[in-house]
């Protein structure tokens, strides 16, 4: 199975955000390429919020470029069998914790949002992760910091998008 049919399996998969998610499965139907970065009219990413082993602080980046507190994530890969291993590659290589494990039940939401020419969207499937105790995050190259939030302090520090996330999340782990 390609990493196009895993796309389009835990989309249709999904419940909830029916509008969008029909959107996301419109634009795969109409770019077979639409996985990739190379894709101009747009494209999936995964991307990962990682949770604390107690549950109570979630690890952000500050993205290099965009200098915004977000989730670890980012483009697929041709070695990506799922988005899942998407998700939980980019959020290992992002946070520099080995060992996450992703949170049952599938994606949490969803979230399309513009980016520079020349491409024009990202269709991202969100999903969260659990950090083993004693976990030790490190700096990639695509962040200027990585840092713990408390639930009460993502809405200070980060946009919308993290902040239902977060809320997503917390439903899901009955928080």
């Amino acid at each position: 199975m390609s990493l196009h049919d895993d796309a389009v399996l835990v989309l249709k998969g999904f419940e909830g955000q029916e509008e969008l998610c029909q959107s996301y499965l419109d634009h795969l139907a109409a770019h077979p390429d639409g996985m990739w970065k190379a894709c101009h009219a747009g494209h999936i990413t995964s991307s990962a919020l990682v949770i604390d082993p107690e549950r109570g602080r979630v690890l952000l980046t500050l993205h290099r470029k965009l200098r915004m507190w977000l989730q670890m994530g980012g483009h697929c890969e041709p070695g990506d069998a799922t988005l899942e291993a998407a998700a939980l590659r980019e959020a290992t290589e992002e946070s520099g914790i080995q060992g996450l494990t992703l949170l049952a039940g599938g994606p949490v939401r969803l979230d399309r949002h513009p980016i520079p020419a020349p491409c024009h969207w990202h269709f991202d499937v969100q999903y969260a992760v659990l950090a083993p105790r004693d976990a030790e995050h490190a700096i990639s190259d695509e962040s200027l910091d990585v840092r713990w939030f408390g639930y009460d302090e993502v809405a200070q520090v980060a946009d919308e998008s993290v902040v239902r996330l977060l809320e997503q999340t917390r439903a899901r782990l009955g928080a």
